[in-house]
């Protein structure tokens, strides 16, 4: 007998989502608890709204990106030089020092070889990992853990993937449970001889499994409480990031907190999520200064806090971002930039071969651009994620995690 269920709490910061074949399921997560997840952990970053890879990593050297961008083109001298060719741009200085060590990454001229224009199909052919198929219902990353199953069978966590936010994304849809978190803190376990009085959420969801008279039912509730006090032995009000290390004040940098902590709090996350908007750039999207700045700006304190704030335990995580597509090459009238194509991406971690831009330059010549107007995709998205997983989560078998992709392990990039 198989139940399934899927049930939001948003504002009690609780979302189960997921299959529980056996009423053990959990229970053996907490047996589990205290034990760190073998081999590595993945951190997967969305940036929803299509980010403007040509301002965030700048080819500085190609005269024709000043041509096509007069007012919103980052000068040569507040670039934040990379290689002689390709920067940085001035906001994100909190990522210079984690490209010099050799932790940080950039694949430029990557995306997805769909040529879609719409934030929603996009994201979502990039989340299922199935590029202008909508048939899929899974997510990339939850195969990615299924893969790693077939080849390592072993007990999980009930915190084994998660999302910050408050519903389980597409990237982690699918078979292995996933558990959503909209905020730890607010975490309250109803019942509790001792604590803090239960949130309304925490106290309903209990009602909804306790007086069940569905024995299956009932059991899994009993266990996914004792998995959320799993949580709450770890404290999570209390949490101080590492001596020195502060996270920005906003949305993404709680985000990157939360998942720190909750690494560091060893309950067995293998794979992580959040994602950040505000990158659909239209209008006034500005240069130097200006409302992508400001997005980078925080983007990148909140990923180099998290960073510093995993301390030695930084060597067995990887951390990638991706965003549906790019912006055009040349600017708009409005002061800003349409849908494009190719985008860059950033892959951070202690096995990381940083400190290097990786992947075909296609340049930005007027005939070398995509459909005359976008940076051409040279990387298929995939090929990053597909190392990534393969490396960071031993998911290997890469025709599960990427159907109809056809990846090759000797056509990586080599970056891990």
């Amino acid at each position: 007998m198989q139940t399934n269920r899927r049930f939001f709490l948003r504002n009690g910061a609780l979302a189960l989502a997921g299959t529980a074949a056996l009423p053990g399921f959990l229970m053996r997560s907490v047996m589990a608890q205290g034990a760190t997840a073998p081999g590595r952990r993945l951190v997967v970053i969305f940036q929803r709204g299509a980010a403007d890879g040509l301002n965030i990593v700048v080819p500085y050297s190609e005269p024709n990106y000043y041509t096509m961008r007069p007012a919103i083109a980052i000068p040569q001298n507040q670039v934040l030089d990379l290689d002689g060719f390709f920067g940085l741009h001035p906001a994100l200085a909190a990522f210079k020092p984690l490209y010099d060590q050799g932790h940080l990454a950039v694949i430029h001229a990557a995306g997805s070889p769909d040529s879609s224009r719409s934030h929603f199909d996009a994201q979502d052919y990039m989340e299922s990992g199935t590029p202008g198929v909508k048939s899929t219902e899974d997510g990339w990353l939850n195969r990615a853990l299924q893969a790693e199953d077939l080849r390592h069978r072993q007990e999980h966590t009930a915190f084994r993937a998660l999302a910050l936010g408050s519903a389980v994304p597409r990237t982690l849809a699918g078979h292995i449970p996933a558990i959503a978190l909209s905020n730890v803190n607010n975490f309250a376990v109803g019942g509790q001889s001792k604590g803090p009085v239960p949130s309304p959420a925490a106290t309903a969801f209990e009602a909804m499994y306790g007086d069940s008279g569905d024995s299956i039912l009932h059991a899994t509730g009993e266990e996914t409480f004792e998995a959320v006090k799993m949580l709450r032995a770890a404290n999570p009000a209390q949490y101080k990031p590492a001596a020195g290390v502060e996270y920005p004040n906003s949305d993404f940098g709680n985000n990157m907190k939360q998942i720190a902590q909750l690494l560091k709090a060893n309950l067995g996350v293998e794979a992580a999520f959040t994602d950040v908007g505000g990158w659909d750039t239209h209008q006034n999207q500005g240069g130097v200064n200006g409302q992508l700045a400001d997005r980078l700006r925080d983007f990148s304190t909140a990923i180099a806090a998290f960073w510093r704030d995993l301390g030695d335990s930084a060597d067995n995580v990887t951390l990638v971002t991706m965003s549906e597509f790019g912006r055009t090459a040349r600017q708009n009238g409005t002061g800003g930039t349409d849908h494009g194509h190719a985008n860059a991406m950033f892959v951070l971690g202690g096995q990381v071969k940083g400190g290097k831009v990786y992947g075909r330059w296609p340049g930005l010549a007027d005939d070398q651009l995509n459909e005359g107007r976008d940076l051409t995709v040279t990387t298929d998205f995939r090929q990053v994620l597909g190392e990534v997983a393969a490396k960071s989560l031993g998911a290997n078998n890469l025709d599960v995690v990427f159907p109809g992709a056809r990846l090759r392990t000797d056509r990586f990039l080599r970056l891990i």
